[in-house]
């Protein structure tokens, strides 16, 4: 009896540890952020890795940069319509640690030091993000956290950072990258300041085994999948394609917390035309992404300003429901895209693919989208991209004909009605492009 006994209290000892195990690391992020798609600047697609301030004062990576766009974001608006984050990324540091194994600013470059940058931005009612990396060496060869993060992650709260992009080049084994993304997330939680934490976890794992996609919302806000974006449509489409190939395993985890991420909007830079710029951004917000701009603020066009800070585009991106979008079909060179947005509305997104050629007319049914829901009994359809325009009251067997131009997309929202007395919803339309504003 009591050797049955003694077996009995270990077995449930043994149960309580496993159970308070899985607990803490189910609530291992547990940082209240990010809520919805962290929105803000981020230096690397436009700037990389500039250090030499002499030959390029204007583009280098130094406080002065940093500084200037967290002006620019107050006084052009950005900030009143929700970008926030003023994003470091790689080359800010120092080629080796302090005395006390502290990462440490380039002297040069930042001679204020980073807590008196955190400082600035935090006075202009915005956050600052930083840069760090899972392994021995950053990307472009500064200090990594390994073997440091809880250290790292200590002295990033002690800055006043507000977000951490944790790449994982130079990590060594499998094991050690998981590791060390568990690890500081868990340090960053331990220093009891609010930081986002972006991870690139699944990037780094996937070559070699399936991410898990559950554990990593566990730990990480968001996370990028694929490759770095660049000035390009072909890197947008590649990015695209990429997330339609994995949507079945990737859509459904992300939510309020935690997002997958398709890297920088590279729009108001140079290799995009103005319909792909309007895809990009059409598409991050049906994506729920981060939208982190990576572009000269003192240098941009109103069209793409306009653009980045066009309202309903955005409160699509940040619809407090937090489902990711996906393609529902693909016809040819058009694809379908939706999104269920709060309220039982949709976003919806026509795509055309083709590169050739000029404007094409994509036909469908509203009883495509929303499983048949989306217009049952019926529905009023406001055009958002690329121009605002009501396309009025519509049911649920209205048939829409949609031009859209080559590689640009036309983005509509969705709202379900009841019967109305009044109005009666019409039964097809025919929808032309406007020409471009501005």
């Amino acid at each position: 009896m009591g050797s049955a006994a003694g077996s009995w209290r270990g077995a449930t000892l043994a149960w309580a540890l496993a159970l308070l195990a899985w607990a803490g690391r189910a609530g291992a992020l547990d940082n209240g952020l990010a809520r919805t798609p962290t929105m803000g600047w981020l230096h690397w697609e436009r700037f990389q890795c500039s250090t030499d301030c002499t030959r390029e004062p204007l583009s280098c990576i130094s406080e002065q940069l940093f500084m200037q766009m967290a002006d620019l974001m107050v006084s052009d608006g950005w900030k009143d319509v929700g970008y926030e984050y003023v994003c470091i990324d790689d080359c800010w540091m120092s080629l080796t640690r302090d005395d006390q194994d502290r990462l440490q600013p380039d002297p040069e470059r930042f001679p204020s030091g980073i807590r008196k940058l955190a400082d600035y931005v935090h006075s202009k009612g915005l956050k600052l993000g930083i840069y760090g990396d899972v392994g021995n060496k950053t990307c472009a060869g500064f200090p990594g956290s390994y073997g440091y993060y809880d250290l790292d992650a200590q002295t990033f709260a002690d800055w006043g950072v507000d977000l951490l992009k944790f790449d994982g080049c130079n990590y060594g084994t499998l094991d050690q990258l998981v590791e060390g993304y568990r690890n500081m997330s868990l340090a960053l939680n331990k220093t009891g300041r609010s930081i986002v934490y972006s991870c690139e976890w699944p990037l780094y794992m996937r070559p070699m085994q399936k991410p898990n996609y559950t554990e990593i919302k566990h730990y990480c806000n968001h996370w990028r999948n694929f490759a770095d974006i660049y000035d390009a449509w072909n890197s947008v489409k590649n990015t695209l394609e990429w997330t339609v190939l994995h949507q079945d395993s990737i859509v459904d985890v992300a939510g309020p917390g935690g997002w997958n991420d398709p890297d920088m909007l590279v729009i108001g830079n140079f290799g995009l035309s103005w319909d792909q710029q309007l895809t990009q951004m059409a598409l991050w917000a049906v994506m729920a992404a981060p939208l982190l701009m990576s572009n000269d603020l003192r240098h941009i066009s109103p069209q793409a300003k306009w653009l980045l800070q066009n309202k309903h585009v955005i409160a699509i991106n940040q619809d407090p429901l937090g489902k990711q979008g996906y393609r529902i079909t693909k016809d040819n060179n058009f694809e379908l895209w939706e999104r269920p947005l709060s309220g039982g509305a949709y976003a919806v997104a026509v795509l055309n693919r083709q590169e050739i050629g000029g404007p094409q007319i994509f036909s469908f049914s509203t009883s495509f989208l929303g499983n048949g829901l989306a217009c049952n009994p019926a529905c009023s359809i406001q055009q958002i991209l690329p121009t605002s325009e009501d396309w009025g009251l519509h049911n649920w067997v209205s048939f829409l004909n949609i031009e859209v131009n080559p590689t640009g997309t036309v983005l509509l929202k969705v709202v379900v009605i009841g019967d109305s007395p009044d109005q009666k919803p019409v039964m097809n339309i025919n929808k032309k492009l406007s020409p471009d504003i501005l």
